[in-house]
């Protein structure tokens, strides 16, 4: 411990004469992984931070919610199932081509069917029957059904050039081969697994950005994150360390932004009919059903786990207590059910109800690398389940391979990060919650493959509901309906949290994005 708080001061200490290269320079270090910079094909965390440095969209979203002009002016709901957008006039790709509704047509075919996606995109054009280009900068959008919520749904598909993409592979993105876009900031390289840089796009039609050179730099491991920044290295960071927020806040040549987040981490219990090689009775022996199936068994699971006490111990107050998906004050969120009760002896009752008096082993899969404190949060949920007699093992397991697995429901039990990003309870119904329907763009990543027609039956009423009074009622009945069902057990929302050179202001940007357009000089 002493040797770790003097390489701290000495780090501390450092920060002072380091800096940006270039004072129109800025150099960020973040923790989500990338899998491409493709920008259709995975919708992860950090493929999209990487994506709104260098790609529009129609509309965007606005941090508070709701949606803002972006490659689109101006636009009007003409009928029930009927949008009109007008592009800007001033929008041209960095190849000096102008982008037009073509672009935005293509664009919005091409995210539907990404070869090697894992989590697709095409949830959020389920329902869009039907791009019309009226004229080049106009582009009406016929809906199968009337959809109130067809803004705040496209505003997460980036648009690409046609003349470029309608040839282009995800190798020709990553190369930088097909990197002719029309964002705030173009591309000069990328190397996976370390870096993206990119420089300020002069022929971009909005605000100029403020840096004229970015380098964008994953750093997996949050220590190291905090050492980059401590030693100059970077300017800015993000997913603090949670250990290190109280000495950072402390340090007077370092500023700490921390905002309340979107994202819930959350585990999946697997909904398989079969027997699973993860679940087995005391001796090892594999049970003939899979117990996640009884209702019973996974109300013992949830109600056994002490999330203060995960917040509190694990996670240092960087996060907040979940009891649903959306965290309280958003668009959706129930306060009837504020609170998950913590009651292991209750835990105990219902496992021996439901035919496991002396409960069973389980082996429990989280992803090493992407989610803040996942094996830490994984390993004290182990030690909960293990006292009413459930045996928890944790496998921590690579992304790469965990979101395969994962995806074809191998896991019994498996754990997610969701953004949320649309600031509204529907996303996660759409894509974690909604039975799973690869044609319909439904339930991309429910990996425990949880089906319950209620939910699904609130996901088609809320996304024909104009009326927001309305379809938020529709979304907590819907949280009444998911969490009575456990279909989900949501554990925490994370506080979003970054670091920067004291000179620095970083302000949330969309959700849990990290961005160069989110951090200015400070005045």
């Amino acid at each position: 411990m002493t040797t770790r708080l003097s390489t701290f001061a000495l780090s501390a200490a450092l920060i002072v004469a380091a800096g940006a290269a270039n004072a129109e320079d800025l150099r960020i270090a973040f923790g989500d992984p990338v899998s491409a910079i493709d920008p259709q094909l995975n919708n992860h965390a950090g493929d999209h931070s990487v994506s709104q440095h260098f790609w529009s969209r129609l509309v965007a979203q606005k941090t508070e919610g709701g949606v803002v002009p972006d490659l689109a002016a101006s636009w009007k709901n003409l009928a029930p199932n009927t949008w009109e957008f007008k592009l800007r006039e001033n929008a041209v790709w960095t190849d000096g081509k102008p982008v037009t509704a073509e672009d935005v047509a293509f664009s919005y075919e091409r995210a539907q069917a990404v070869p090697g996606s894992v989590a697709s995109y095409k949830g959020f054009l389920r329902n869009v029957a039907k791009v019309e280009i009226k004229d080049p900068h106009t582009l009406v959008i016929t809906s199968r059904a009337p959809d109130p919520l067809l803004p705040i749904n496209i505003s997460s598909i980036y648009v690409v050039s046609k003349h470029v993409g309608q040839t282009a592979t995800t190798d020709d993105y990553n190369s930088g081969k097909a990197m002719v876009t029309d964002g705030p900031y173009a591309f000069v390289s990328y190397t996976p697994g370390d870096r993206i840089e990119m420089k300020r796009n002069d022929s971009f039609w909005g605000p100029k950005p403020e840096w004229e050179k970015v380098n964008y730099r994953y750093i997996a491991n949050p220590a190291a994150r905090t050492a980059a920044l401590l030693s100059g290295d970077v300017d800015v960071i993000d997913k603090v360390s949670f250990s290190d927020i109280e000495k950072l806040e402390k340090n007077p040549k370092v500023k700490v932004w921390s905002y309340p987040g979107l994202r819930a981490l959350i585990m999946q219990p697997s909904f398989n009919p079969n027997p699973s090689k993860f679940i087995s009775d005391k001796a090892g022996k594999p049970l003939d059903k899979n117990p996640l199936l009884d209702v019973r068994v996974r109300k013992a699971l949830t109600i056994a786990i002490n999330r203060e006490a995960i917040a509190d111990r694990v996670a240092r107050g960087g996060v907040t207590v979940a009891s649903q998906w959306m965290p309280a004050g958003s668009f959706g969120y129930d306060p009837d059910r504020a609170k998950i009760d913590l009651d292991p002896n209750k835990a105990k009752a219902l496992l021996t109800e439901a035919g496991y008096p002396d409960g069973f082993k389980l082996t429990m899969h989280v992803p090493g690398e992407r989610y803040p404190l996942a094996p830490e949060t994984a390993q004290a949920i182990a030690q909960f389940w293990t006292r009413i007699g459930v045996e928890t093992q944790v496998e921590v397991v690579p992304f790469s391979v965990y979101s395969g697995a994962a995806n074809k429901n191998e896991y019994a039990m498996s754990m997610i990060g969701w953004g949320n990003g649309t600031g509204e309870g529907t996303y996660a119904m759409t894509a974690i919650l909604a039975t799973a329907n690869a044609s319909k763009g439904l339930g991309a990543s429910n990996w425990g493959r949880y089906s319950n027609p209620k939910l699904d039956e609130a996901l088609a009423k809320a996304s024909a509901e104009f009326d927001d009074a309305k379809r938020e009622a529709i979304i907590k009945d819907a949280v009444k309906v998911v969490m009575d069902d456990v279909g989900i057990m949501p554990l925490y929302h994370y506080k979003n949290i970054w670091a920067s050179r004291p000179d620095l202001k970083v302000v949330p940007w969309h959700s849990d994005r990290t961005v160069a357009m989110q951090v200015s000089k400070a005045k």
